[in-house]
């Protein structure tokens, strides 16, 4: 199946490009997803008055998304989430929720432009690449921190009954 680009596809092309995919990949994610048109002949005409209009929309996004990204290197993400042993997540960061915090500082990042190879599943900082156009990638740091109380060692076991309380440090009063 030949599809024209309305849209850059990682690993596939850029906007304007006439590709050749699978069927289902077209019918399924491409097509939905307004990623991508049929390429017919009549669509073929259309795309190359998308590409002579898209030119010139490219050179002002590349502009505003090079604004966008100077922004986006100076902002510090923090997340507090539960951790277990050696600091590994319960859970872990995703790009939706690196989007989510974005939105909520005012910026629109689709999570699909932010790149993690897997989600983050330990606490640190981590310097995370958004796409923000073909040209342009920006880096936000993240923080992942443990939300345990700064006092707490993590597990804490009574000697005489073994009952353990995590975090606390009490004993489980609410013994069966």
């Amino acid at each position: 199946m030949e599809v024209i680009l309305k849209e850059d596809v990682n690993k596939l092309g850029h906007r304007g490009d006439v590709v050749k995919v699978a069927a289902g990949y077209g019918r399924n994610y491409l097509l939905p997803g307004k990623l991508a048109i049929e390429a017919t002949a009549a669509n073929k005409a259309v795309i190359e008055q998308m590409k002579a209009s898209a030119i010139r929309k490219s050179a002002g996004e590349k502009a505003g998304a090079e604004e966008l990204g100077g922004k986006l290197n100076e902002i510090a993400l923090v997340f507090e989430r539960k951790t277990g042993d050696g600091g590994h997540l319960f859970g872990s960061v995703t790009s939706q929720d690196i989007a989510r915090e974005l939105e909520a500082q005012g910026y629109t990042i689709d999570r699909r432009k932010i790149h993690l190879d897997e989600p983050l599943k330990t606490t640190g900082e981590f310097h995370v690449p958004v796409k923000i156009h073909r040209e342009v990638t920006a880096h936000v740091q993240v923080t992942i921190k443990s939300d345990a109380p700064e006092g707490a060692e993590g597990v804490v076991e009574d000697n005489d009954t073994g009952f353990v309380s995590l975090y606390t440090g009490e004993l489980d009063d609410n013994r069966d």
